[in-house]
């Protein structure tokens, strides 16, 4: 036990080291914990998990080498009273689960069994986000934190549909030497739900697609499905060279490039069979050559919750000029996809324009607008204009941005998923922030052409794949980029899962990211990362003590067309140059120039470890004095003054560069003898003209490739901590902001960078995606610390509803850091967890509403069980009931108070409708304890009250997902009886500020407004009233209302009931009294004559 117990120390030593909020980039975490939802959990593995019908039921390990080690483990943190807490994420939810402190018998492993209504009540089928789950030894303790994923199985609407003839692995095996090319389409809510498709030669025929729920990290969990016959079906024609040519999976939709057309399937979210069906669009004028070229482009945006201003957008651009007879070469379409409209707008006559191939059309949904990337002989552009009515109008929104000439071989453009990040790639990467008003350049590959990219909303990953199969890395929004290898696969794609490790797919495997120190970053594909160094000779300067200039050589007979390879350029910001011998430098600046002559570009780096010089047993030449003098137009001679024999210069000198502190560098390029040298200056302006220099006041250094390049250019570790300061723990918070609302949020950026001075700017960059929706305020200081904070608040200023995102760019970091960019998505919009609720005056506990019975303080049961297809009276008394609304309804009961032919009129069942009995209702627990008239059928108890009901305190909280207010002023409300019931008023107070915003309202709206501060409701009525509360518009985009019902019982006899009694008691004793009055005045004795009769009965 000696050794867990020490493990058990160690972490109690390190137990405070934790801090408010998640901190990222703290290095690769050793993943302690294997878990499984479905068997016994393996060792390294990713935690998949999978959210079925039934309870979420989880088993989670402590990794350890041997099972007994990992047995004492467990024994040992559950006596000491610590468990695993399981938190599951998204944009808008965290929900913390604890797993069991107890251990049942032998097991080696903890249990948590979470039922399903726990973590969400939804089961019908719609576009959901996949959870992350983070498991921690203690929740708000960064121990051991393990981090997974937990998909609903259930609601994910492509699991839901078989997409054709299932495959088996031998039907597969026999398509891999026909496959030419692969298409992946990722789930836009859960990217581990993904689709791969084989792209065939014309020696086979057919559309086979493979469905992977578990992110492609094993080859047998894929399903592969034969989708040939659904074209056949469709195109009414032999199916000769059909292949599938690309495909999107929007968030309800499945749309299938084929060389035959393109196809379109049904809605995802509504099965109505068991197959998936196609429908297909068509293309006047465009044939199987025009398909085989095309390609579709999206804007991945998920959209759980979906608001009324969220669509999808599907475009197909061909490549091919238009033809007078077709309308254009490029379509585009918003869900269901049955309209496909051309990309450009008509032209007006007269108008002139500029013949352009449409490369790319997207719908920036953010500032909606239409974006274009356009090409020609001549120049590469790209417009955007504005939409209406989700069409592109002629209208430009920003003025036309012309690429440089440089940028002569576009492919395509993108929006980074969830982002308003646009990157325009080719033969070189351009990058807008501001929705295609301006762009960037970031990454230049002159001849070889960028021809995929991939992307990870997760982790802010962009993967460049070239032609050439090499491989770039960059960050969203991030100005610098990384070679991280490349790829000799000839059929590969990449794909990156939910959780942002990247795979490689080819047709007969899998590659998926390494192990799991790989996560948010590529090594477990490409191994160790390439040197990004380049073939030439550099020349060291120093600036100041810390800071050095490297110049990068270009020899006078370089060819024109090569010199590029032979200078920096910007995939080398940031970057860390390495000596061979020892030295370290941080490149803070690029530099392109003309001069001196011989280097055409530079950088500025400052030293994190000195480099190491030449020594006199390498360079001989070190023993001896140095003299300077001019010997050309832009050359310098050498000369050293000897003082030993041995004393001289050699090749081996040739591209080292001598250095003397405070005059300019000098670059060896030629030894005319033992005692001369021919060299370049780096610093023509201050070198030391006719001087000598002594021994030891002049130094060699070697950053020369004559035996090997003796320096390399390598990423820099992650050098920036990223902490959110909120009570959220995802990267991809959600937040809705309300009118006359706003939000904060809090961002801390901590320096991690060893042996490198930190600036005094901000570290943080800010992007607003669309700044006409929000009020943004940006408020940034450094702590004592050296750390940056920043506080974001954002406002709602308009009416208009839309979303935008809000990135947070940490602008120095490095490629390597798991999270460089934070891009929360605000919504100026209703949250769909916010609502308003009715606080009874009496709370009754869930198990007495279950029992039907609670007694108040006088014995009276404040609980009605209502009868069985009751309905409420009314105007015209309780035995004509009139509403269509039944109460606690079994259609295979008779239906009370249905003798009226009104009566029989009215009625319908809701949720008991087409159904012969209760059970068959399928009501659930909350329906039948719901106030809405929804579910009016499933209501069997309600509270009841005695009559009369007197000023009854309506009191109203509005409850969202930042806590609850209750409801005054500025909002009012309106109150209505659902049933159309009178004998019921409401009292309130009305304030002068109130007053006229109540009068403007009723004019408005025609019905009465209440201020629900102090609003007070009484009922002369009895039996049942159901009321609504709703809140006027313009006040919230939420249309906020609830519904409560109060059951009146032991009323007196309504009216005419109580009046007859009473007239006919009044008669009867009138009657009486007059009759008595009657036998006095004519002395009859009606007592005395039954007396008489009594007795001659007895005589007789």
């Amino acid at each position: 036990m000696e050794l867990p117990l020490l493990y058990v120390m160690i972490l109690l030593l390190n137990i405070f080291d934790f801090s408010s909020g998640i901190t990222y980039n703290k290095g690769d975490t050793e993943k302690r914990f294997a878990c499984a939802s479905e068997g016994f959990p393996q060792k390294n593995e990713i935690i998949k998990l999978y959210l079925s019908s039934d309870d979420l039921k989880i088993q989670c390990f402590f990794q350890s080498e041997i099972e007994l080690t990992s047995k004492e483990f467990l024994s040992v943190f559950t006596s000491g009273g610590l468990a695993p807490s399981l938190g599951i994420i998204n944009s808008t939810y965290t929900g913390i689960f604890h797993f069991n402190l107890t251990l049942f018998s032998d097991r080696v492993y903890w249990l948590i069994d979470i039922p399903r209504e726990n973590i969400t009540k939804n089961t019908d089928i719609a576009a959901v986000e996949e959870w992350l789950v983070r498991i921690t030894l203690q929740h708000g303790l960064n121990i051991y934190t393990t981090e997974g994923t937990l998909l609903d199985s259930v609601r994910e609407p492509i699991l839901q549909w078989k997409l054709g003839t299932i495959m088996t692995k031998n039907d597969i095996s026999k398509l891999y030497p026909h496959v030419v090319d692969l298409k992946t389409a990722k789930c836009p809510c859960a990217n581990d739900v993904v689709l791969l498709g084989f792209i065939m030669n014309t020696t086979l025929d057919g559309v086979y697609i493979g469905l992977s729920f578990s992110g492609f990290w094993n080859y047998d969990d894929t399903t592969w499905y034969n989708l040939t016959d659904m074209v056949s079906s469709q195109v009414g024609e032999e199916r000769t060279e059909l292949s599938m040519v690309d495909m999107v999976l929007t968030n309800h939709f499945l749309v299938i490039l084929t060389s035959l057309g393109l196809f379109i399937s049904g809605d995802l979210r509504y099965p109505s069979s068991s197959v998936l069906m196609f429908s297909r669009a068509d293309f006047c004028g465009f044939e199987r050559v025009d398909y085989i070229k095309g390609k579709l482009w999206y804007n991945e945006r998920c959209f759980a919750n979906r608001e009324h201003f969220e669509v999808d957008y599907v475009t197909i651009t061909f490549e091919r000029n238009r033809t007078l007879s077709e309308a254009s070469s490029c379509f585009y379409s918003k869900e269901p996809f049955l309209e496909w409209l051309p990309c450009l707008p008509p032209i007006s006559k007269g108008m002139k324009t500029i013949l352009s191939t449409v490369v790319t059309f997207l719908v920036d949904q953010e500032q909606s607008s239409g974006v274009y990337l356009f090409h020609n002989q001549k120049n590469t552009t790209v417009s955007v204009r504005i939409l209406k009515n989700n069409k592109p109008r002629l209208i430009q929104k920003f003025p036309i941005f012309f690429f440089p000439s440089s940028f002569s071989s576009p492919v395509g453009m993108t929006f980074h998923p969830r982002s308003h990040f646009l990157y325009a790639y080719g033969n070189q990467v351009w990058l807008s922030i501001d929705g295609g008003n301006t762009f960037e350049l970031i990454a230049d590959f002159h001849d070889d052409i960028i021809k995929n990219t991939y992307h990870s909303f997760y982790t802010s990953a962009i993967t460049f794949v070239s032609r050439s199969g090499k491989v770039y890395l960059t960050k969203a929004g991030l100005g610098r980029y990384s070679k991280i290898g490349s790829i000799s696969d000839k059929i590969f794609t990449l794909y990156y899962d939910h959780m942002g490790f990247i795979h490689k797919l080819t047709p007969d495997h899998f590659e998926a990211g390494g192990s799991l120190a790989a996560f948010g970053n590529s090594k477990g594909i490409f191994g160790q990362a390439p040197d990004m160094g380049f073939e030439t000779v550099l020349a060291p300067q120093y600036i100041t003590l810390n800071e050095m200039i490297f110049y990068a050589y270009v020899p006078e007979n370089e060819p024109k067309e090569s010199i590029y390879t032979k200078k920096f350029n910007d995939i080398h910001l940031g970057k860390l140059i390495h000596s061979r011998k020892t030295g370290t430098a941080y490149i803070r600046k690029i530099l392109q120039h003309n001069t001196p002559k011989g280097f055409l570009s530079s950088v500025i780096a400052e030293i994190i470890d000195p480099f190491g010089i030449e020594e006199v047993n390498e360079s001989s030449c070190l023993s001896s004095s140095l003299s300077i003098n001019q010997a050309g137009n832009f050359s310098y001679k050498l000369t050293l003054q000897l003082q030993s024999v041995t004393s001289s210069f050699q090749d081996s000198d040739i591209e080292k560069t001598v250095v003397i502190p405070g005059y300019s560098s000098f670059l060896i390029t030629r030894i005319l003898d033992n005692e001369n040298a021919l060299a370049i200056a780096t610093m023509p302006e201050t070198v030391p003209h006719n001087m000598t220099f002594l021994q030891g006041s002049w130094f060699l250094y070697n950053f020369g490739q004559r035996d090997g390049r003796t320096w390399n250019i390598r990423s820099k570790p992650c050098n920036y901590w990223f902490q959110q300061h909120d009570d959220s723990l995802s990267l991809n918070v959600l937040k809705y902001i309300d009118l006359g609302k706003s939000h904060t949020l809090k961002i801390k950026v901590i320096p991690n960078t060893k042996g490198v001075q930190t600036l005094e700017i901000p570290l943080l960059k800010v992007v607003v995606g669309n700044p006409n929706l929000l009020e943004v305020k940006v408020e940034g200081h450094f702590d004592d610390t050296d750390s940056y904070l920043m506080e974001i608040s954002a406002a709602s200023k308009t009416l208009r509803q839309g979303s935008t995102s809000l990135a947070f760019i940490v602008w120095g970091a490095s490629t390597e850091c798991l999270v460089t960019t934070f891009v929360p998505m605000l919504k100026s919009s209703c949250s769909y967890l916010k609502s308003m609720h009715h606080i009874p005056s009496e709370i009754i506990p869930l198990e007495d509403w279950m029992s039907g019975v609670h007694m108040d303080s006088q014995g009276f049961n404040m609980i009605k069980v209502l009868p069985i297809n009751y309905r409420p009276p009314s105007n015209m008394g309780i035995a004509i009931p009139l509403t269509d609304n039944f109460y606690h309804a079994d259609p295979s009961k008779p239906i009370p108070r249905n003798l009226f032919h009104k009566s029989k009129k009215s009625g319908k069942f809701k949720q008991c409708a087409n159904v012969s009995t209760r059970e068959e209702c399928n009501c659930t627990n909350d329906q039948k304890f719901s106030h809405a008239v929804a579910f009016s059928d499933c209501r069997e108890k309600v509270p009841r009250f005695k009559f009369p009901v007197t000023q009854y305190p309506i009191s109203l909280k509005i409850y969202s997902e930042d806590g609850h207010i209750p409801v005054e002023t500025p909002y009012l409300v309106t109150v209505t009886e659902v049933n159309n019931r009178e004998n019921w008023n409401l009292k309130h107070t009305v304030p002068e500020n109130v007053k006229k915003m109540k009068d403007y309202l009723e004019s408005i709206l025609h019905a009465p407004v209440y201020n629900p501060l102090g609003l007070n409701l009484s009922i002369k009525g009895s039996e049942l009233f159901h009321f609504r509360v709703s809140v006027v518009p313009g006040v919230s985009f939420c249309n906020l209302g609830e519904e409560f019902q109060i059951y009146v019982d032991e009323a007196p006899l309504p009216f005419p009931g109580h009046a007859l009694i009473a007239l006919a008691t009044a008669v009867l004793l009138g009657g009486l009294i007059f009759i008595a009055f009657m036998f006095q005045i004519r002395n009859i004795h009606p007592w005395d004559t039954c007396k008489k009769l009594i007795r001659t009965n007895n005589v007789n």
